[in-house]
């Protein structure tokens, strides 16, 4: 079985349920992982079952056309989570290296960076997901995309280019610590990012 490819399967987490304590607590990253995510895989591999996408990888379905509402949003919830956990990770610190070049030239300062991508992960409303995306040119651009939903599919509403750091804000992500305190979750984020990984994708690694 293999994450990319049909049959999918949940990918390794790479780290123990409390190891970004007290960002994201153990019990949430649990179920986070376990409940929530396995299920777009087992739904997304229903939905992919004997038709053509079979034979397609994730990121190929993700960038196709008219798929099926069970399509879109289990592949979609595959594809966000597995990108969301490589993202994370405890005592991140502050962005480095190119990344840390292309926001200051993008967004002015990283404080700056902090102020409106909370903003757009704050007002997203209901569920979704907040995305910085590094444009053709090289330069960062901030939305956010609804339920599950994200960049590369090419009739979603975003920045487009390509995504180097997605939050995902819906409830499940973060109720059982922080309850309707969405902004607090929001900040929390930020200690746990995993720049080495953003600037890998910055890069097209």
């Amino acid at each position: 079985m293999s994450v990319t490819n049909y049959p999918f399967e949940l990918p390794a987490l790479g780290y123990d349920y409390n190891a970004l304590e007290p960002h994201i607590d153990a019990r949430t990253m649990e179920i986070h992982y376990t409940k929530h995510h396995q299920a777009y895989v087992t739904n997304l591999n229903n939905a992919v079952k004997g038709t053509d996408l079979e034979g397609k990888s994730l990121d190929e379905i993700m960038r196709q056309s008219g798929l099926s509402m069970a399509t879109r949003n289990n592949g979609g919830g595959h594809w966000n989570h597995t990108f969301f956990w490589k993202l994370l990770k405890n005592n991140g610190g502050d962005p480095t290296g190119d990344v840390a070049t292309a926001i200051n030239n993008s967004f002015g300062s990283y404080e700056e960076f902090k102020t409106q991508f909370t903003q757009a992960a704050t007002t997203r409303f209901g569920s979704g997901w907040a995305w910085l995306c590094k444009q053709e040119d090289g330069s960062l651009q901030i939305c956010s995309t609804a339920n599950q939903d994200n960049p590369l599919m090419p009739d979603a509403q975003t920045c487009g280019g390509t995504p180097i750091l997605g939050l995902d804000v819906w409830e499940h992500a973060y109720y059982l610590n922080y309850q309707n305190r969405r902004p607090d979750y929001i900040n929390a984020f930020f200690n746990i990012i995993n720049w080495d990984e953003v600037n890998r994708l910055y890069s097209g690694q």
